[in-house]
């Protein structure tokens, strides 16, 4: 059973309910994450039709009613929700669900006693509690109103109000100030008016407006705090009022992730706010969750937030609405989906590829691209489908590896060279960028890309020795040792370089010691290569047995000194000196994040197939000194890999505060949070780090784990591509699940996310 999380203000959060210690074979004992379930976040969009013009409408406020009813009132009158799904968004259109209300001059609309109430240039009226309710006003261009004790309306123009109870007038009065809103304080039996310059209460008791804050450039108000509090909006932030004596609580607060405020709302006791920027919710320490970008709304303009059924936030924007869910989820089921992900739209030839020139985001719309890095990725996916059957024994995880395996054998025999690697191969004609780089096939209807890299050597010595050790069904673990060894005799006999269709070493497949030596020591690029050949060699002795691997292994490290340099601390990385190779300074310019994914992946082998103790110690020792010095940027599968090695501090919490923090939406929406005001930045440095804390991923642009995590902006506007979940996700999640540093869920899974019911 899923275990529900009923505080509403923890949306999101990481809640680990204690830990234990499981034994794993072969494996160090580690405590163990109780998966329990947390609330994932979505989103559902609505927006006018394409074919209509959308520009000149007015989207002015949202409700919901007591049956989940959603309805949304613009200057094209009143508008409902039709379809939308998540990742497929649905429309708003006119709503013509009740004829004679299709005719009324509707001028503003909202809840009383949780049923929609309507004003029209004639009365305030429902079609609830049988149609009964229909006061009559004289109020010329009624814009705003709320319902207090027994039926009772406050209404106004912005100029004037006019109090109305058992359907007569009984006050009507000028304001002082130009009013933005009205709110009844059930508390107290009185209405709260927001004007631009003024907090005032209108008191049906004297039938007077008692002006209780002056002040200047307010936008909108809520209260709060069991009505105990005023929390009031402006164009720089937010302040609070003492409801009773109507004093000030506290300076203002602008450190937001924008203080351009357009609307607070305070939903299930944690307040909500809209702005100019994009909606964000308080979670105490001062800290707020953002939801901003089409991953999320359609604009980042907010004009209203209201609460939804089942719990789910509503985002009004000046582009459409935005319906934000809160899932009950484990890890497992966010798992279950992301691996729906992968197969549904995902796989090209069984590589684990990106779908690319999507339209709006539509992922109906577009195509799977071949990549360089064909092999790493799929590498990752591959990997994590390993990991998945060795902890679960799953038949599809076995059945994903054939697939994706035989792709991966793929690339070694495409091409006419012995233990090469295509980075790629597609249909002849298929190609789409570099063409110098792809070649002929020997079959005409294939074409294969060259100039393969070191990354995808590591990835793939990575997996065929997951694959090795993990998996014993014959037929896959002897394919697997057989491409390792192909791959590593091709670079041993030449010299330890990868050797091209040309006779010449790829540009990065370089593991000589006359070139990695020749780098300062301050380059990474020493440290990384050492540490990535040396892994690879480990790797194939322990599954072929041959000799010249270790022999080959030992004699970089003792000879050439690539055990000093693959130990060196990450602290002395840096910029080359003066007077070095121009190739040196490219190489060292700044903190090389592929570099990171290529060492950790290497890890694998380089700890769990050392040559002898001796050695695996020093490694344990280069790989926790290389986390300690990554561990601000809180990436999960950094964190993950690093329990390979049995230390007992990896900061679980901060990996799966990662995996449950992850949207479910992939799609490379533009991000921006470089103008926030709620983050501290930091100097210029070398690890290009741009803030004292990283931002949870659902707040940043999507990126493989090959990026920088501190990186604030990026995605396109239209949404253009969705990257798999594979690599990304599925790898360390299931990576944790195999070493049990993740534990599987209690019970029977079942999720259900837009009426899509997973269940295993």
């Amino acid at each position: 059973m899923i275990k529900q999380v009923l505080c509403f203000s923890l949306l999101l959060g990481l809640f680990l309910q204690g830990v234990k210690a499981l034994p794993v074979d072969g494996l160090p004992v580690k405590p163990g994450l109780n998966d329990t379930a947390y609330l994932q976040g979505y989103a559902i969009k609505y927006t006018i039709s394409p074919v209509k013009d959308a520009s000149n409408i007015i989207f002015k406020n949202v409700f919901c009613d007591r049956n989940g009813v959603v309805q949304v009132y613009s200057s094209e009158g009143i508008l409902k929700k039709s379809g939308g799904q998540f990742l497929t968004p649905g429309e708003l259109v006119r709503d013509v669900s009740y004829l004679p209300m299709v005719d009324k001059k509707i001028t503003n609309i909202g809840l009383y006693q949780s049923q929609f109430v309507y004003a029209d240039d004639k009365a305030v009226l429902s079609n609830a509690w049988a149609g009964k309710l229909y006061c009559l006003h004289t109020m010329t261009g009624v814009t705003m109103f709320s319902g207090g004790q027994d039926f009772s309306f406050l209404l106004s123009n912005g100029i004037s109000i006019q109090y109305l109870k058992d359907s007569k007038l009984i006050s009507e009065l000028k304001t002082d100030d130009t009013l933005i809103d009205i709110l009844f304080d059930k508390k107290r039996n009185l209405f709260w008016l927001l004007g631009q310059q003024s907090v005032a209460f209108f008191d049906p008791k004297d039938e007077l407006i008692h002006t209780k804050y002056k002040g200047n450039g307010f936008t909108c108000f809520a209260l709060a705090n069991n009505n105990n509090e005023i929390v009031i909006g402006t164009h720089a932030g937010f302040f609070k009022l003492n409801a009773t004596s109507g004093e000030q609580v506290g300076s203002i607060r602008s450190k937001l992730p924008c203080p351009d405020l357009t609307v607070i709302k305070e939903i299930e006791n944690t307040l909500w706010f809209g702005s100019v920027n994009g909606a964000f919710m308080e979670e105490g320490n001062g800290k707020f969750k953002f939801y901003a970008s089409k991953r999320w709304i359609p604009s980042d303009r907010v004009t209203d937030i209201a609460q939804g059924a089942n719990r789910s936030v509503l985002i009004l924007t000046d582009k459409g609405l935005g319906e934000i869910h809160f899932a009950p989820m484990t890890l497992y089921e966010k798992a279950l989906y992301f691996e729906q992900q992968v197969r549904l739209r995902h796989i090209r030839l069984g590589f684990n590829a990106t779908i690319s020139r999507m339209k709006n985001g539509d992922v109906n719309t577009g195509s799977l691209e071949d990549s360089d890095n064909d092999g790493l990725w799929t590498s990752m996916y591959l990997g994590a489908e390993v990991f998945r059957y060795a902890a679960t024994k799953s038949p599809e995880a076995l059945q994903n590896c054939r697939e994706s395996l035989d792709a991966m054998e793929r690339l070694y025999t495409v091409n006419d060279m012995k233990g090469f690697p295509s980075r790629s191969y597609e249909r002849r004609g298929y190609e789409l960028a570099d063409t110098q780089a792809w070649k002929h096939a020997a079959n005409s209807e294939w074409d294969w890309k060259s100039t393969t890299s070191s990354d995808e050597a590591i990835g793939h010595m990575f997996v065929f020795g997951a694959i090795a050790e993990l998996i014993n069904v014959p037929e896959i673990k002897s394919k697997a040792i057989k491409l390792m060894d192909g791959l590593m005799r091709h670079i041993v006999e030449h010299d330890l370089y990868m050797i091209d269709w040309n006779g010449e070493p790829t540009r990065w497949g370089r593991w000589n010691p006359e070139y990695v030596n020749a780098m300062p020591k301050t380059v990474g690029d020493r440290k990384i290569t050492s540490s990535n050949i040396v892994s690879m060699l480990q790797t194939a002795f322990h599954f072929t047995g041959k000799k010249m691997y270790k022999e080959k292994a030992l004699e970089l490290i003792n000879k050439y000194g690539y055990l000093d340099n693959l130990m060196r601390p990450m602290t002395e990385i840096g910029h080359a000196p003066e007077g070095a190779a121009d190739l040196a300074k490219n190489l060292s310019d700044g903190w090389n994040h592929s570099d990171d994914e290529m060492y950790f992946l290497g890890y694998w082998g380089l700890y769990r197939y050392a040559l002898n103790d001796t050695l695996k110690a020093k490694f344990k020792s280069a790989i926790l000194n290389h986390w300690q010095i990554e561990r601000p940027e809180k990436e999960v599968a950094w964190n993950i890999l690093t329990a390979i090695t049995g230390v007992k501090q990896f900061d679980l919490n901060e990996a799966v505060w990662y995996l449950q923090n992850y949207p479910l939406d992939m799609i490379t929406w533009k991000v921006k949070n470089s103008n926030r005001k709620d983050i501290e930045f930091i100097p210029q440095n070398f690890r290009n780090q741009t803030i004292k804390a990283v931002l949870p991923p659902d707040e940043l642009p999507i990126n493989r784990h090959n990026a920088n995590r501190f990186d604030l902006d990026g995605g396109d506007e239209n949404g253009s591509a969705e990257y798999s979940a594979g690599d990304i996700w599925l790898l360390p999640y299931w990576m944790g699940r195999y070493l049990k540093v993740i534990d599987a869920p209690e019970g029977k899974s079942r999720t259900i996310i837009d009426n899509t019911i997973i269940q295993k």
